[in-house]
C-alpha cells in the first residue's frame, strides 16, 4: 500500500474550507493516480479506487464543484471605456412615436424585445405597422415570420392598414431552423417573430410551446440577434391573470419586456414598459385601434373626460401618472340607495381596496355623509386604469360629491393621496400633474400642503393652487368653490 502524504482530514473541514476560500493560494486535494480532485480529503480515491493516493496541494484558480478552472486568453482584450464607442448601441427609430417613446429613442440593432399581451388586443397589428415604417425608412428590409397565421392572412392585414412595401418580407414557419434560413436568405435588419410559443426545434426535447422548447429557441434567436445586429421583437402569449406564458427566463434572456394592454371594447390600447436596457422602464405609449389598424395618440387626455354643459354632482377630475407621462382623468361615483345587509361596492379602473378605505375615511372624518348602508359606484372614463394613491382625493370627492348632491366646479382638479385619519398626503411629480391640468385648461387645483407655489416654485399660468390639510378642508374648498 502506498504511504499517505496527506495532511489531517480535519484541514478539509467546512470551517477550513471556508477560511481558505478567502485567500490565495489555498489548499485543495488531488489524486496523484488518476487526477480526480475530491472537495475533502479521503483515504480512498472514489475515482480510480485507490488507497492512500489523495494527497494535498496548491491551486491558484477558483473551482467550481471541486473542479479547477483555468484561466485562457479572452478572445478581445479590456479597453478603457473612453476608447469604446457607443454608435452601435444608439437607438433607431422605428417611426411608430409612441413605440419609439417607450423603447427609449427606437429599436438597438441586436436588441432582443420581448412584446406580450392578451388575445386580439392587437399586438400583431401594432407590429406589422411597425414593420412596413422599418422597411420604409431604415434602409434595410424587415421580416415577419408568422407562426399561427398563413402570408395570405397577413397579406390581407397589411392591405387593410395599407402597411405594404418592397423591403417588407413575409413568412409563415413553426420551425426554427427555417426562420435561420429566412435570415440567411433575406438578410433583414428587424425580425418579427409572432410568436415564439409557436416555434420549436428538433435540438430540445419536449412539445411546441412548452417551456423546454421556448428557453432553447429563445436562447438562439437571442444568440443570432446578438451576432448579426438584428433587431429582433418575439411576440410573447400570457396567462390568465396577465404574466408572460412560458418559464419567467424569458424575461432575462431579452434586452427589453412590454406589455400590450387595453380594453377590447375600447380603443384604448397602451404599451408600458417593464424592462428596458436601453433607457426608462416606467414609460408608457398610447395608441388608437380603428378599422384602418392602429395609430399613436400623442394627447389623449381628452379620452378620459367627459364635457358637461352644466355641472354634475359625483364627477371629480384628477391627473395620473402612467410612467412619465401625466394623463387627466375624470373619476366618477353613484351613490346607490339604502339596503339591508352589505351593500356593493362596485369599481371600474380603479382599486377596490383603496375605494373601500376611501369610503371608511369619509364615514369617519367628515359630516352629514352616511355611507355604510348606501351602494356605491366608481368608475374612470374612457377605459384607463388608475391605480396610484393620487387619486384618492378626487375619489373621495366624486363620492363626496354624489352623497351629498353637491356639484364640483368644471375646473378644478384633485390631486393627493388620503390617510387613514383623513389628511391629504403628499405625492410625486405634482409640478408636472399641473401643468398638464393647465394645458386642458383647467384653472383650480387642490393639492397637498407642501405642493404649492410656495413650496414647488411652480406655478402654471392662469392656474390658482389651493392645499388642504385633510378631507375636510377640501370638501369645504370645493364648496366655497360652487358656491363663487
Amino acid at each position: 500500500m502506498t504511504t499517505s502524504r496527506s495532511t489531517s482530514p480535519r484541514a478539509g473541514g467546512a470551517g477550513g474550507r471556508g477560511r481558505a476560500a478567502a485567500r490565495e493560494p489555498r489548499p485543495a486535494y488531488e489524486c496523484d493516480a488518476c487526477g480526480h480532485q475530491p472537495p475533502k480529503w479521503v483515504g480512498r480515491c472514489p475515482e480510480c479506487g485507490e488507497w492512500g493516493s489523495v494527497v494535498e496541494c496548491t491551486v491558484t484558480g477558483p473551482t467550481v464543484s471541486g473542479k479547477v478552472v483555468s484561466s485562457r486568453m479572452p478572445a478581445e482584450p479590456a479597453r478603457p471605456i473612453a476608447t469604446i464607442s457607443a454608435a452601435p448601441a444608439r437607438a433607431r427609430p422605428t417611426g411608430v412615436s409612441e413605440l419609439d417613446r417607450v423603447l427609449g429613442g427606437g429599436l438597438v440593432p441586436g436588441a432582443v424585445v420581448l412584446l406580450a399581451g392578451e388575445p386580439g388586443v392587437g399586438k400583431s397589428t401594432l407590429l406589422l405597422d411597425v414593420a412596413q415604417q422599418w422597411a420604409a425608412g431604415a434602409g434595410s428590409p424587415s421580416l415577419v415570420v408568422s407562426g399561427e397565421e398563413s402570408v395570405s392572412q397577413v397579406r390581407l392585414r397589411a392591405e387593410r392598414m395599407g402597411a405594404l412595401h418592397d423591403q417588407l418580407y413575409l413568412a409563415a414557419e413553426s420551425d426554427l431552423a427555417a426562420v435561420l434560413g429566412h435570415l440567411d436568405a433575406v438578410k433583414p435588419g428587424l425580425l418579427v417573430l409572432d410568436s415564439v410559443q409557436t416555434i420549436s426545434t428538433s435540438n430540445a426535447e419536449g412539445v411546441s410551446g412548452g417551456v423546454t422548447q421556448v428557453r432553447a429557441v429563445t436562447a438562439a434567436l437571442v444568440a443570432v440577434a446578438k451576432e448579426r445586429g438584428i433587431a429582433t421583437v418575439l411576440v410573447g402569449h400570457v396567462t390568465k391573470d396577465g404574466q408572460v406564458a412560458g418559464p419567467r427566463v424569458l424575461e432575462h434572456l431579452v434586452d427589453v419586456v412590454l406589455h400590450f394592454e387595453g380594453d377590447k371594447h375600447s380603443s384604448l390600447r397602451m404599451v408600458r414598459g417593464v424592462k428596458n436596457r436601453f433607457g426608462a422602464a416606467d414609460e408608457v405609449g398610447c395608441f388608437e385601434m380603428h378599422e384602418g389598424g392602429i395609430s399613436s395618440l400623442a394627447d389623449p387626455s381628452g379620452l378620459f373626460l367627459t364635457r358637461y354643459s352644466e355641472p354634475v354632482p359625483g364627477t371629480c377630475v384628477t391627473v395620473a401618472m402612467e410612467g412619465r407621462r401625466a394623463l387627466v382623468t375624470e373619476v366618477q361615483a353613484l351613490i346607490g340607495a339604502t339596503v339591508a345587509g352589505s351593500p356593493r361596492r362596485t369599481v371600474s379602473g380603479l382599486d377596490s381596496a383603496r375605494l373601500a378605505m376611501v369610503l371608511a375615511v369619509l364615514q369617519r372624518r367628515t359630516e352629514r355623509l352616511t355611507l355604510h348602508d348606501r351602494e356605491v359606484f366608481a368608475a374612470t372614463v374612457g377605459g384607463i386604469r388608475v391605480v396610484e394613491p393620487a387619486a384618492d382625493l378626487a375619489v373621495a370627492l366624486a363620492v363626496a360629491s354624489g352623497g351629498l348632491n353637491l356639484a364640483i366646479a368644471p375646473h378644478l382638479v384633485a390631486i393627493g393621496e388620503v390617510g387613514l385619519t383623513g389628511e391629504v398626503r403628499r405625492v410625486g411629480a405634482v409640478p408636472r400633474r399641473l401643468a398638464e391640468a393647465a394645458r386642458l385648461g383647467f384653472r383650480l387645483a387642490l393639492v397637498p400642503t407642501g405642493c404649492g407655489p410656495d413650496s414647488t416654485g411652480v406655478t402654471p399660468e392662469h392656474m390658482r393652487v389651493i392645499e388642504v390639510t385633510d378631507v375636510r378642508a377640501a370638501l369645504q374648498a370645493v364648496a366655497r368653490v360652487s358656491a363663487e
